[in-house]
């Protein structure tokens, strides 16, 4: 392990909203990893428990999947056990009377083939909050298999991203993130309700039901209005001016001018006193009516502005806008700077170059701040080496060096240091 990925500290911290909360993960890809790192951001002990020999497969991803383990599982100490064996087992249900949380992403069925399951865990432990985050909740799907891009589709959420005819999954997991997310609030939830009844409970999170949620309001919309909902690419919009313009040298950015107040100020800006006066134009439903003559005449003003000039007058007019970024320009983003958390990019011993050992990137923190200071989560661990915390971990929790010693020599259990 190098300097870099040396711990940044303890993994407590008393003025953290979650210290002294303890988690056992079980989880590999997005959904659960980020439901543990948001747990371990908030100031939880997460012990994430890899299987041997090589640890969480997501390590292993390259592709557009390379930062998936860097990305989600700082903050976080792991421990390499061999579950598929009696005595892997044995150490998972001597640890749970001593964990609030076990946090549980693996594949229907695993965790029970693995004697690990809610009720083998929860007899160990009353009080524990069991968090299973699979493809479905309870009904006729809760047993398949699913993936953040299955149900995307299934959902419609690819019909609804993709131009007609053309369905295609959004540009991130926001299925896995936002499934995680609401496991998270059920697991706080449960906690609460611990807090005065003494007893855990099962918590269940799913990525379709999650995707599922996002469409709603679409759901609602076509049930509004009689009609087909349409893609978002070929929808009626909701605002006359809400669209990708392309400036005098050539760049491109969003503009959205969504309230009479801000047409005002737009026409104004842009000394279009006629428009501003044009009584069809009056509101955003009269714009919005308006569309097809209006459209092209905003373009053409715009195109007459080089990329500096026009953020200069949308800025003076206090007009929603945006460049159309990409994801390495959030790294000169002066909003997003002091969210950054430095993040080593290594994820094993095996898979990463002396180069990416070494590396250090920032990548947004949790999109939280509390108190009037506006204090951010910060980073007290780099995402562990395989079995980097399994000595450490087992050791406090009453394992002698004797017993240590001797399932590290059958493999039982494994570290990296």
């Amino acid at each position: 392990m190098t300097e870099n990925q040396q711990d940044c500290g303890s993994s407590s911290d008393p003025g953290l909203p979650l210290h002294g909360v303890r988690v056992l993960e079980f989880s590999h890809t997005i959904m659960g990893p980020c439901a543990g790192m948001v747990l371990a951001d908030l100031g939880a002990d997460v012990v994430k428990v890899e299987p041997l020999p090589s640890g969480d497969k997501t390590r292993q991803l390259r592709g557009f999947a390379a930062g998936f383990f860097a990305t989600f599982n700082r903050n976080k100490r792991s421990l390499q056990i061999d579950l598929k064996r009696k005595r892997g087992q044995e150490i998972v249900h001597s640890l749970v009377p001593d964990f609030d949380i076990v946090l549980d992403n693996y594949g229907p069925g695993t965790m029970e083939r693995l004697a690990c399951g809610y009720d083998e865990l929860s007899a160990l432990n009353q009080k524990l909050v069991y968090l299973s985050l699979k493809g479905y909740l309870g009904g006729p799907s809760q047993d398949r298999p699913a993936l953040d891009e299955v149900v995307q589709f299934q959902s419609g959420l690819a019909y609804m991203t993709g131009p007609p005819g053309q369905p295609i999954r959004a540009g991130a997991s926001i299925v896995d993130i936002l499934g995680a997310v609401f496991g998270v609030a059920g697991v706080l939830a449960a906690l609460r309700e611990r807090d005065k009844t003494g007893q855990g409970q099962r918590v269940g999170s799913s990525l379709f039901e999650s995707a599922a949620f996002m469409m709603a309001s679409h759901m609602a919309g076509g049930a509004s209005t009689g009609e087909q909902v349409p893609p978002m690419t070929a929808r009626k919009g909701a605002w006359a001016i809400y669209d990708v313009f392309e400036s005098y040298d050539g760049e491109q950015l969003f503009i959205g001018v969504t309230s009479d107040a801000q047409w005002q100020r737009f026409c104004n800006g842009f000394s279009l006193s006629t428009l501003l006066h044009d009584k069809r134009l009056t509101t955003n439903p009269d714009r919005t009516m308006h569309r097809d003559w209006l459209l092209p005449e905003i373009e053409a003003v715009v195109r007459r502005y080089n990329y500096m000039e026009l953020i200069e007058r949308l800025t003076a007019a206090d007009v929603s806008w945006s460049p159309v970024g990409k994801p390495e320009d959030l790294w000169q983003d002066h909003q997003l700077s002091n969210g950054l958390i430095q993040t080593a990019l290594a994820t094993s011993e095996e898979a990463a170059t002396q180069a990416i050992r070494d590396s250090i990137i920032g990548l947004p923190g949790l999109p939280l701040e509390f108190g009037v200071d506006r204090t951010r989560l910060g980073l007290r661990r780099q995402p562990p080496m395989t079995g980097q915390h399994t000595v450490e971990v087992l050791s406090e929790y009453g394992f002698d060096q004797t017993a240590i010693g001797s399932m590290l020599n059958d493999r039982i259990i494994a570290t990296s240091v």
